[in-house]
């Protein structure tokens, strides 16, 4: 039936209704069987509508805000514009959007149903996009995503904002932004924002059926435009207005709309950097930089919750470019080699330290823009320093504008709870057995390493992921296909992820957060393994701070809980971690879980720092630890940076700077980290003396530390050597300028060939209380 003024269609009405799930078969230029032209549009709120290139009044069709142009002979241009008044006598001039082709590619459309399209940020969410008309008149669009190892965009594809450009002449280049959305089970799907008064029925999209996937080309719209998606549920007809899930950037809390970022041409200064981690993934020594391995390499990480570690004067958050010069300036003298992040994925409060995430392309607006976070990690690989972050792919908050029940159904999430719901964290649980969802997070994986330059992410709550019955009662669960109680689909997922990364993007690294005994977390799949670079060692953490929780006259009795570890240290590459989970909650600082009076309590703190720092794995410490900060970490103040005037707080910061610098400098304390080849014990039985002494090696040098767990100063204390010569103290944790007691030993003492512990060699030394003391061979 032909639609005309005088019998309009119910298409037309659906249209009104914001009902229609095809509005490019209504709206924008057709050519009818008979030859006429038809221009649609509809414009709530408008009292006159023309065609400006033929300034032709658009006809009312009677009690709707639709208008209707009809011709012959090819009056219209394929991009036209059209020119209205509103309400208040204002007038608009804009091209029409639903005069453009599709501007997706079905190659994307197709590897991104398959779960195959690693870089579906390039064409999902809001991007800046220059199309032209060539002779024939089709549209020849800029700016399109590609697949592959990641290119910046030349400097012609960034478009500038046009927003009512009535300027621009016909068939010439048209700038404007593309939004795209997954939302398969909408039966209308249209962009709303501060361009349209949120009016769902001004840009309903166009959707690609096949793929469940809405487009829809707004000329003229620009940079900063606040924007969400109207998502009309196709089976009840409900109303959901839902960010975009790959929006690039978000309002500041209390707002919650996603915001259109055109950004694409910062330049980077970190090419050395970059050079060097690329060959240190691909072990190639053929670079202008030093290739480097980071199997090898000292990694001491500087835990941070940007919002709580500094703000200014007034109590508000610093911006990301001022937080990179200061943390810089703090970390870098201290000798850390890098900074990890808690997640600054765009998080509505504030209290779940980011990791209730909403837009997990997004860097948080509540310190700047994300050019200004591409700064901060461009300044700190300039001074040296890598920068990773924590990343949450295991579950999503409930927040009705976020993932959840996106389109109306369970999309991004299981449907059965068993499955799909966080009971303790009121948290959904991403589906990672469909292909979209497990492509959306592959690709977010691979936007924070290549857009941002970032050299890492640590995966929150493995264990969470790979466990069917993860914190859950008997029967609130459902096994897999085999029985068992593993997450079959989680498990592909991060083999997955740490295959991808590793393959697209060489030197970065991956760490786990699991907490159980899962086996080969941290090797390759080839081998059975998940894959991961790293893991925490969340068991020795547990046992190393419970004994150092004991007072010191019973610590004999629990002398296992710190030789148990060497069991299985190198059964994985692990982390050592002191977190921000262990001060928390009441768990008190690290300071203040040390037994004893304040004396003994900074004491203990400086020898459980000089334990970690001799025992095989990487180094995690979290912000105010360093200096012994005696409050829990509050997210919503800053760290007590007054308590570095005090000496023995003082002292403690001073010893982590020289830790560090130690364990930097000499490889017998890194470089087999993860190997049994560097470590071995010299004496782990002295129980009744609470003492305990090892070695770390390397193919040509040794380093020996011994620890005394008591407040007994021990002189005279004999331990065994592999051979004769001298032996200086490095370090003595128990030294005046840490605040100690300052025994030790200051002269470089001989070895004797008397035979001690198994070896043909011994040397006699004094044990200071509550201290850890370190020795270097020196020939």
């Amino acid at each position: 039936m032909k639609m005309t003024l005088d019998n309009p269609s119910p298409d037309l009405y659906k249209i009104a209704e914001a009902r229609h799930h095809d509005p490019f078969a209504v709206l924008g230029k057709h050519t009818e069987a008979d030859g006429d032209e038809v221009v649609r549009a509809y414009i709530p709120g408008a009292a006159e509508v023309f065609l400006v290139e033929n300034n032709q009044p658009l006809q009312r069709i009677p009690h709707t805000d639709l208008f209707e142009w009809r011709g012959t002979g090819g009056k219209v241009p394929q991009h036209y514009r059209l020119r209205w008044q509103d309400a208040l006598g204002n007038t608009h001039v804009a091209y029409d959007p639903y005069c453009f082709t599709s501007q997706l590619a079905q190659y994307d459309l197709g590897l991104f149903s398959a779960g195959r399209h690693w870089h579906a940020y390039r064409f999902l969410g809001a991007h800046p996009r220059t199309v032209e008309g060539d002779v024939q008149g089709r549209a020849v669009a800029k700016g399109s995503a590609s697949v592959g190892r990641f290119q910046p965009p030349a400097s012609g594809d960034t478009c500038a904002s046009m927003h009512d450009a009535g300027g621009r002449m016909p068939g010439a280049a048209i700038d404007g932004i593309l939004f795209t959305v997954w939302a398969p089970n909408a039966e209308r799907v249209s962009v709303i924002g501060d361009f349209n008064q949120w009016d769902g029925r001004r840009y309903p999209m166009r959707v690609h059926s096949d793929h469940g996937i809405w487009e829809l080309f707004i000329p003229g719209l620009g940079d900063g435009a606040l924007y969400k998606f109207e998502i009309r549920n196709r089976d009840s007809g409900a109303l959901h207005t839902k960010v975009d899930p790959y929006a690039r950037r978000a309002e500041v809390r209390p707002g919650t709309a996603s915001i259109v970022d055109t950004a694409r041409d910062y330049q980077w200064c970190d090419g050395e950097w970059m050079q060097r981690r690329a060959a240190q993934g691909a072990g190639c020594a053929e670079t202008a930089a030093a290739p480097t391995d980071w199997l090898h390499q000292p990694m001491s990480t500087y835990e941070v919750h940007l919002g709580s570690w500094q703000r200014d004067d007034q109590g508000h958050f610093l911006n990301y470019r001022e937080l990179a010069h200061r943390l810089v300036s703090h970390v870098k003298p201290l000798g850390f080699t890098h900074i990890e992040l808690l997640p600054i994925t765009e998080h509505p409060l504030d209290a779940s330290w980011g990791y209730q995430t909403i837009g997990y392309y997004a860097a948080t607006s509540r310190f700047g823009t994300p050019d200004d976070f591409r700064y901060f990690v461009d300044h700190c690989h300039r001074n040296g320093i890598g920068v990773l972050l924590d990343w949450v792919p295991g579950h999503f908050p409930k927040d009705l504008h976020g993932l959840a029940r996106f389109d109306g159904t369970a999309l991004y999430e299981h449907e059965d709870p068993r499955r799909g719901e966080h009971r303790d964290w009121g948290t959904y649980i991403f589906n990672y057995g469909r292909n979209e969802v497990k492509n959306f997070l592959l690709s977010n994986a691979l936007y924070w390493l290549e857009e941002f330059h970032l050299d890492g992410l640590r995966v929150d709550a493995v264990a969470s992921m790979i466990y069917l019955d993860y914190s859950r009662e008997a029967g609130d669960w459902e096994p897999n296909i085999y029985g068992g109680n593993e997450n079959l689909e989680a498990l592909a997922f991060l083999r997955e992820v740490n295959q991808l990364t590793h393959d697209q993007q060489p030197g970065t690294v991956i760490i786990a957060e699991e907490s159980t005994s899962w086996p080969m977390v941290s090797r390759p799949t080839w081998l059975g393994g998940l894959g991961f670079s790293m893991k925490w060692n969340m068991g020795w953490m547990h046992d190393t701070l419970k004994y150092m929780g004991k007072d010191p006259i019973h610590r004999h009795y629990q002398h296992d809980q710190l030789t148990f570890g060497l069991l299985y240290a190198f059964t994985e590459n692990f982390v050592l971690p002191f977190s921000h989970d262990e001060v928390v909650h009441g768990k008190q600082s690290l300071l203040h879980k040390m037994p004893g009076d304040e004396w003994q309590r900074f004491a203990n703190l400086r020898l459980l720092y000089t334990y970690m720092f001799t025992y095989p794995g990487k180094k995690l410490l979290f912000m105010g630890c360093e200096f012994g900060q005696g409050q829990e970490w509050n997210h919503a103040a800053t760290l007590d940076w007054y308590v570095l005037q005090y000496p023995l707080h003082k002292g403690v910061q001073t010893l982590v700077g020289d830790l560090n610098h130690l364990y930097r400098a000499h490889p017998a304390l890194h470089h087999y980290d993860f190997d049994h080849q560097g470590f071995e014990w010299i004496d782990c039985h002295d129980a009744t003396q609470s003492v305990i002494s090892y070695m770390r090696k390397t193919d040509d040098s040794f380093i020996i530390a011994v620890f005394n767990f008591t407040p007994v100063p021990r002189p005279h204390y004999r331990i065994g050597v592999p051979c004769g010569g001298m032996y200086k103290e490095l370090l003595n944790s128990d030294s005046v300028y840490y605040g100690g007691s300052n025994l030790g030993n200051y002269d470089p003492i001989p070895a004797t060939a008397t035979p001690w512990m198994g070896r043909p060699y011994s040397i006699e030394i004094t044990l200071p209380p509550l201290a850890g003391v370190v020795f270097k061979f020196g020939g």
